[in-house]
């Protein structure tokens, strides 16, 4: 039997997740599923809680949430001084922020209308928008060249 499905819809974010049969869990695995579901969750009513879609992402929730709440205080101190937001300071608070807590390599583009085409590490990518800024994170592997 299929297991119903339920939408939460705001503003675009559309998340569909499946319910649970009360079925017994395997006891390998069952605690990371359930903690993954919960931190997908919390993730979902922050977005929605901030005004953000999430567009696409290749990246740990913990790390998503860290660049969704800089990039939300980033836009909120602009608006309550009066100036419109600057993408160039949201780009550079991101990439220094993911730099110095992640390691180097991060690029961060923000603006209201880019194109991009990147190929980034596994567990790198975010792309989200706040209000009209769409935010593309994305982290590549360094290599040292040794001569």
């Amino acid at each position: 039997m299929e297991k119903p499905t339920s939408q939460i819809t705001h503003r675009n974010l559309n998340v569909t997740q499946k319910h649970k049969q009360k079925q017994p869990l395997p006891l390998t695995g069952a605690a990371v599923s359930r903690s993954i579901h919960t931190e997908e969750l919390k993730l979902v009513s922050l977005a929605i809680s901030f005004n953000i879609r999430l567009r696409s992402a290749d990246m740990p929730f913990s790390m998503q949430e860290r660049a969704l709440r800089l990039t939300r205080a980033l836009l909120d101190s602009s608006t309550a001084m009066r100036r419109r937001p600057n993408p160039t300071l949201v780009a550079r608070s991101l990439k220094k922020e993911f730099d110095s807590a992640y390691g180097p390599a991060w690029h961060c583009v923000a603006g209201k209308s880019f194109g991009s085409f990147v190929t980034h590490s596994p567990g790198g990518f975010l792309y989200f928008s706040a209000d009209s800024l769409f935010v593309l994170l994305f982290k590549t592997e360094v290599h040292v060249i040794s001569r």
